[in-house]
């Protein structure tokens, strides 16, 4: 994906900020998708992950830390990666460095290398103790959050959005257009854009998004480091579940 921020999806948000002239028509038409409420109804992981962003963003954090545990039952990685980052910190809750380093190791389950990085640094800073304490605890949040339970979630959001929007049981879009409003008025995209398998079937989807924090990986920024940007989100959506 030529566009970063589709995949981060506002994670490293400062990529929203990309020039215009740097932009592919379709890349344009991509980013309008999926920051829309129509979108992001099925799309549950980035719906979460926009929410715990924008609540981050205001400095409440505990309204935040509630997002990204929701986006990490769908297997968000950079949502699980921030809830680590929180934990180390002590944001929105009690400072515990072994649950940090167990959410960035869940984090890191794709081997994201800003992830890995991270899980690298936080378990070389944990002591014998913390180190054992994570290998027990790691266990329990492997078993709600991790990929093996995580991603037959999302396929359940992502099957169920695409046939009840299209109303066809086959997933047909036929000569569908999706109409979506936006800022500066509304903006109408063709539907096997909007329905494109790499957005609805769940191996696509999360290889599409692996790809481009795998290929396009920059430095060694922290993850935290990226939300001090002021680039506006997203905000036509209901988080609440």
């Amino acid at each position: 994906m030529r566009f970063k921020a589709l995949a981060c999806l506002c994670l490293l948000a400062a990529a929203w900020a990309m020039p215009a002239a740097a932009q592919t028509a379709e890349d344009s038409d991509e980013r309008v998708m999926m920051s829309s409420a129509a979108f992001l109804s099925g799309h549950p992981d980035l719906r979460y992950r926009l929410a715990g962003l924008r609540y981050y963003r205001k400095n409440d954090f505990d309204a935040a830390m509630v997002r990204f545990k929701r986006a990490a039952r769908y297997g968000d990685k950079p949502s699980q990666a921030m809830v680590g980052e929180m934990y180390w910190s002590g944001q929105g809750v009690s400072q515990d460095k072994v649950l940090a380093y167990v959410w960035m190791d869940l984090a890191a389950e794709r081997m994201y290398p800003l992830m890995l990085a991270k899980r690298e640094r936080y378990w070389g800073e944990l002591d014998d103790a913390g180190r054992a304490r994570a290998l027990e605890v790691g266990q329990q949040v492997y078993a709600e959050y991790g990929d093996d339970v995580a991603k037959a979630r999302l396929d359940r959001e992502l099957r169920f959005a695409k046939r009840n929007t299209t109303g066809s049981r086959v997933g047909s879009v036929g000569a569908l257009t999706i109409v979506i409003p936006t800022p500066g008025g509304t903006e109408v995209i063709d539907g096997s854009k909007f329905y494109d398998e790499k957005f609805w079937n769940v191996d696509q989807y999360l290889q599409w998004q692996d790809d481009d924090w795998i290929n396009n990986a920059e430095g060694t920024v922290d993850v935290g480091e990226v939300m001090s940007t002021g680039t506006p989100l997203p905000e036509e959506f209901d988080d609440e579940e």
